[in-house]
């Protein structure tokens, strides 16, 4: 290939193109955006509906149903979940991965608008919200007071100064008050006094209607002047509903302060949230679908400061979570590892080498190619991230071996008595080929992992590509400016240094052995093909014994705690138990290892969840990892007798929803009841396995229900209607407001209730009374029985069928696999006919992902096959030189079997790399044979003989090279390093020894398959010698 001798010839044109890759590469690189990992969208959209009072089963018949079957004809949803519980309603449609989150809640909120007619009249309005699939929160951030502010008080400062100022921090999706102790006007009745003063619940909340009333009275106009008017007509003031008449009975005035205490209270007395044991009201900063964490982050922190310096004296706040910090500390970490690769890569170039001189070109070929790349990845759309800077990592190993193979090429001819220029431009000549062939051959090898959907293929496309850009950058280098160098910067033969003796010395030995070894090999090139056919049998055990997950965990230095109590459970009951699980926890300051923790109870409107975090101590300071003192915290919480514990970490990656590993998800057109003991068994069966922490279903039947059962011959007998019933019972239990009061300028909920006491068991119903149209007062237990039974606290349904979630953590080393295994071999063995089983959160992309990058695997290796047919017009050849991909392949599978590492995407993409690099050695053995054979006349067996000994030392070198690049990752610590050591581990073994397999197995295979051009040529000859005689003979004859 005479297109190199043009940049040998025209330095400065050779230098251009190289200044031009680096200035452009530059600026490119100045302007792409930093974030975790590329972007993605996983949208969840919510819409939750309160009906105060109303039981789980009226929910889900009267506003889930009706909701939710409008919903599913939505477009882009991959499931659609829902919960019916006491009074709320909440339906969750999970949208496909970069599914637009715009058009899925405009769609929605259509839908939903369209059956607002059928839902009750007393529920609220739907409320519709968007947000990322993560379970937790970008930021948790207390605001607390010891004695100076209540609750409510630092709810409402944060209602009104706070969040709107953290919402408006662009990509903030949400910035949500947990906890919530927002003010209202509690109205808390007297059933006894009502009684005797002849009151019934739905009177009081009339009354209230009637004269706690907004009126927009207008204004007067005059010929020049306009006057506003404003009326006096609502209420704003406890003393103000304390004078509220609420009946004139024969001159008698019944105020509401005569059946009531009324007090500016909080509308959730539900939930508590402690900071190192203070109360506290927590935001938790939401991310909107697609916004990047870091600048999310680095924004609210500006506004976080500003906020603190104007906190009011007494109230505090502390950023108890940032999961930005994680972030940011990961892309550190691999941004030193990249730059130790570079060095430790150059340092054995220039042992390898034993030249200044001839390790420049290599030097220089480096940093060309990665900053080169970072054009085509500002072309693409992509970002600097952790998967992008992983790939700049294994392609320094790479994109040097383009500009080695050309400085030893060169060397060898120097070597040969060629001058420097005379050895570039036949060097370079005989490489071009063979350079084209290797850098197309990586490319085509990543080329199917860019088009792969759903989150492999959105996380790794950029990965894929960056690395194939790099590489591309890198064959152009190693065409235009190495070989220009290569030319007049190496020594000729005359002039060695001391240390490229050395090296030649070392290389000269290892030459002679394995020259040895080879030549004993090809003596019994049957036995190859024995020995391949062996491990070729062991990949699928191999594959199927290894450790299977998604991703593997990190240690972010950040546990988190779900409890569960009975579905009973009540505030009061969780401060008891939570007591426990902070003593617990705290007992990790003896060991250095615990920094502080913050509890909600009542997360989620559920008296019975408690859900907490535990900020651990930076992973140098303490002893163990976070995986141990999670495995030590499960063990000591689940001894916690009134809660269900589980411990479980942050997601190591988006778009799989977080929340424990395992969920796993029952469905089935079949009562909550039977679906309950169905859930039970499999429970019960599933932890006998040894393989579960911890295992709960989310359904339990045993919440005690008591419906009222109306004699309706008895109160139509009294003149009392069903309505009467039922909004009285209503303002008594309920806590549906009445309507809203204004407090400095802002809304609140007036709520009638009865007091604790007098609705503390059912039999307090007793003491409630309703009004005849006589206005005799009527025990409600005249027209009412009672009937006690048990129902599920919460009915769930997954894809509009009845559901009960399971969901745990495994017991190291069992890996998610094997829980789902297990899981799903219990299942199938106790499931009835029409019972079925799905999955959410992690599971679920573990499922759908687990067989992704297996057949991208293969695909990989067909189109690498095709593209090196077509280079070397060839069926057979890319055969050979691929046979030793399955022999690497084990070699690595052969580790992670051993358990130093798990199969999941990073180890995955390693052995799919591990095909272009194992590929690049037998593309220099074979096509060096080929040339030998049909231009030096060689034997089949002499050729390869020498193609493989010339080849050593470039195979050798470049495998040195990414090996040692390797070594930053194998040897990483801190934030994201067991995810970089396993791929790090993958490559390094996988190369290592399959390297050692390409040295002696291609070889062999070429013997036994390749094409005999000594053979072809005699026929060919002979042809063409048959040919000439015909003709000959033909014109004798004339």
């Amino acid at each position: 290939m005479k297109f190199t001798d043009l940049f040998i010839n025209r330095p400065v044109l050779a230098s251009v193109v190289s200044l031009l890759i680096l200035v452009i590469g530059l600026r490119s690189l100045g302007s792409m955006e930093v974030r975790q990992f590329p972007q993605t969208e996983d949208t969840v959209v919510s819409v939750t509906t309160v009906y105060p009072g109303a039981s789980s089963e009226l929910i889900k018949g009267f506003i889930t149903t009706p909701l939710q079957t409008a919903i599913s004809e939505t477009s882009g949803i991959d499931y659609l979940s829902s919960t019916s519980r006491q009074g709320l309603s909440v339906i969750e449609a999970h949208m496909k991965l970069n599914y637009d989150a715009n058009a899925a809640v405009s769609e929605i909120q259509a839908k939903v608008a369209s059956q607002r007619g059928v839902l009750p009249s007393e529920s609220e309005d739907p409320v519709i919200t968007s947000r990322t699939g993560r379970a937790i929160a970008l930021m948790y951030i207390p605001f607390f007071s010891e004695d100076t502010f209540s609750p409510a008080q630092i709810n409402d400062y944060l209602l009104r100064v706070v969040q709107p100022k953290l919402q408006a921090v662009e990509g903030v999706g949400r910035a949500n008050i947990s906890g919530k102790r927002s003010y209202a006007m509690r109205i808390w009745l007297d059933p006894a006094k009502m009684a005797a003063l002849n009151i019934t619940g739905d009177q009081v909340t009339q009354v209230l209607r009637a004269n706690n009333y907004l009126s927009g009275v207008g204004a007067v106009k005059g010929e020049f002047v306009t006057v506003d008017l404003e009326a006096t007509t609502d209420l704003s003031r406890v003393e103000d509903f304390d004078r509220l008449v609420v009946s004139n009975r024969n001159g008698t005035l019944v105020r509401l302060a005569d059946i009531a205490d009324i007090e500016l209270g909080s509308e959730d007395y539900q939930s508590l949230n402690w900071f190192q044991g203070i109360n506290s009201v927590f935001i938790a900063v939401e991310l909107a679908p697609g916004a990047n964490p870091l600048t999310v982050a680095k924004d609210v922190h500006v506004v976080y400061e500003e906020i603190v310096a104007d906190l009011p004296t007494g109230m505090g706040s502390d950023m108890s979570y940032d999961g930005s910090k994680y972030i940011q500390a990961s892309i550190n970490e691999v941004v030193r590892g990249l730059g130790e690769a570079v060095i430790i890569v150059l340092l054995v170039i220039l042992l390898c080498l034993g030249s200044v001189r001839a390790a420049l070109i290599p030097a220089l070929a480096v940093p060309l190619s990665l900053i080169g790349a970072a054009t085509a990845m500002l072309m693409l759309g992509y970002s600097i991230n952790m998967l992008t800077l992983l790939a700049m990592v294994l392609a320094i190993g790479l994109v040097v071996d383009d500009a080695i193979v050309v400085v030893e090429n060169v060397h060898r001819h120097i070597e040969l008595g060629e001058t420097p220029m005379q050895a570039a431009i036949l060097g370079a000549r005989e490489l071009g080929l063979p350079i084209i062939a290797m850098t197309t051959t990586l490319v085509a090898v990543y080329a199917p992992i860019g088009f792969l959907g759903g989150l492999i293929g959105t996380l790794f496309t950029e990965f894929a590509f960056s690395l194939a850009a790099a590489v591309l950058v890198s064959g152009v280098v190693a065409l235009t400016l190495a070989p220009m160098l290569a030319g007049r910067v190496l020594h000729d033969k005359e002039h060695p240094g001391r240390f490229e003796l050395l090296a030649e010395k070392w290389f000269d030995a290892l030459s002679r052995f394995y020259k040895k070894g080879l030549h004993w090999v090809l003596e019994y090139p049957s036995s190859v093909l024995a020995f391949a056919i062996v491990v070729l049998l062991c990949l699928y055990p191999m594959f199927m014994l290894s450790q299977q997950e998604l991703a593997p965990e990190e240690d972010q230095g950040f546990l988190f705690a779900m409890g569960h109590g009975p579905q009973t459970a009540t505030l009061n009951y969780n401060k008891a138990y939570t007591n426990e699980l902070v003593d617990i926890v705290e007992k990790l300051y003896d060991t250095h290892e615990y920094d502080h923790s913050f509890l909600t109870l009542g997360f989620a409107n559920q008296p019975n969840v408690v859900f907490g975090g535990f900020a651990l101590a930076n992973s140098h300071e303490r002893e163990r990892s976070q995986s141990e003192i999670q495995v030590q915290l499960q063990s000591d919480l689940s001894n916690i007798a009134g809660l269900q514990v589980a411990v479980f970490p942050a997601p190591s990656l988006p778009g799989t929803g977080g929340g424990l590993p395992v969920q796993f998800i029952i469905t089935a057109a079949a009562d909550y009841a039977d679906m309950d003991q169905i859930a039970d068994e499999i429970v019960g069966r599933s932890m006998q396995t040894g393989k579960f922490a911890f295992l709960r279903k989310d359904v339990d039947f045993t919440r005690p229900k008591t419906t009222l059962v109306v004699n309706r011959e008895r109160a139509g007998d009294l003149g009392i209607t069903m309505a009467q019933i039922g909004r009285d019972l209503s303002t008594f239990l309920s806590t549906q407001y009445s309507n809203r009061f204004n407090l400095s300028g802002r809304s609140y909920k007036v709520i009638p209730q009865v007091t604790d006491s007098a609705r503390v068991n059912q039999q307090a119903l007793n003491n409630y009374y309703l009004t005849s149209p006589s206005g005799e007062q009527v025990p409600l237990s005249a027209v009412v029985t009672l009937e006690n039974r048990v129902e599920p606290g919460k009915r769930t349904q997954f894809q509009q069928l009845n559901s009960v979630k399971i969901e745990g953590l495994m017991i190291p080393p069992n890996s998610i696999g094997d829980a789902i295994d297990a899981l799903t071999e219990v299942a199938e063995e106790v499931f009835p006919k029409g019972y079925h089983y799905d999955y959410t959160g992690p599971s679920r992309q573990f499922m759908d992902q687990s067989g992704a990058l297996v057949s991208t695997f293969f695909m990989s290796l067909l189109v690498i096959y095709l593209v090196l047919a077509a280079q070397f017009e060839s069926w057979r050849d890319p055969f050979i030189i691929l046979v030793s991909v399955p022999l690497s392949i084990a070699s690595a599978l052969a580790f992670i079997m051993l358990g130093a590492a798990s199969v999941n995407i990073y180890t995955q993409v390693g052995l799919i790399t591990l095909i272009g690099l194992i590929a690049k050695n037998g593309i220099l053995i074979v096509q060096f044979a080929n040339e030998l054979q049909m231009k030096e006349g060689l034997s089949k067996r002499i050729a390869v003989e020498q193609a493989a000994a010339v080849r050593l030392r470039p195979i050798v070198m470049t495998t040195l090279a990414m090996i040692m690049a390797m070594v930053p990752l194998l040897l990483a610590t801190g934030p994201g390093a067991v995810s970089r050591f396993e791929i790090g581990l993958v490559i390094s073994t996988g190369l290592g020894i399959g390297t050692l397999f390409t040295l002696y197995v291609v070889p062999g295979f070429y013997m036994l398959l390749a094409t005999d051009h000594q053979k072809v040529a005699a026929r060919q000859a002979a042809i063409e010698s048959e040919i000439i005689a015909v003709e000959d003979a033909a014109t004798s004859e004339t």
